[in-house]
């Protein structure tokens, strides 16, 4: 997912997103503690994609202020 089609999602759209997003790292994680993942990369590229939802719902709630 590209940064402007984060900055696009609604509140409540980028709200889901995260949430989701981490429960597919934490099972990604499950997955591969017991057994190898078919592409482990897909575990760096969930974590950051988690990191820039949660980046742009830092900033949103920092503008409201």
């Amino acid at each position: 997912m590209k940064n402007d089609e984060i900055r696009d999602l609604k509140k409540e759209d980028l709200v889901d997103k995260i949430q989701d997003t981490e429960k597919m790292l934490n099972k990604m994680r499950m997955d591969h503690s017991v057994s190898e993942l078919e592409n482990p990369m897909s575990l760096q590229h969930t974590r950051r994609l988690l990191a820039k939802l949660k980046t742009e719902d830092n900033n949103r709630q920092k503008q409201k202020i």
